[in-house]
């Protein structure tokens, strides 16, 4: 095994998967992964602590939610909470959102 080089330069996980991604997923879909990025700031702390983005295709964001309580509040916010989101990712990706209770924590 040769001796590892100083010459190599070293590749984000990010590009390495946005690279795998282009391949079988559109444009739109792998520009949802800025989410995570900017989730707290577009839909607010508390709703942050109760939601978590966890897929996303052909527009329609699903999210998990700790409770049905917080499904029924956040079906009121959906607009809103889809404006923000869109507002903070600079494009119009999300068409829909779609709450369903799931794991919230990672």
């Amino acid at each position: 095994m040769p001796p590892p080089s100083n010459n190599r330069k070293l590749i984000h996980i990010r590009d390495i998967l946005a690279t795998a991604l282009e391949k079988y997923r559109p444009a739109k879909d792998t520009e949802m992964t800025r989410i995570w990025d900017i989730w707290e700031t577009a839909v607010g702390q508390p709703v942050a602590m109760n939601a978590k983005p966890h897929a996303f295709r052909d527009g329609v964001l699903i999210v998990h939610v700790s409770s049905s309580s917080w499904i029924h509040q956040l079906k009121f916010l959906e607009k809103q909470m889809t404006a923000n989101i869109n507002a903070h990712l600079d494009q119009s990706l999300v068409q829909q959102i779609r709450f369903k209770i799931g794991s919230i924590y990672s």
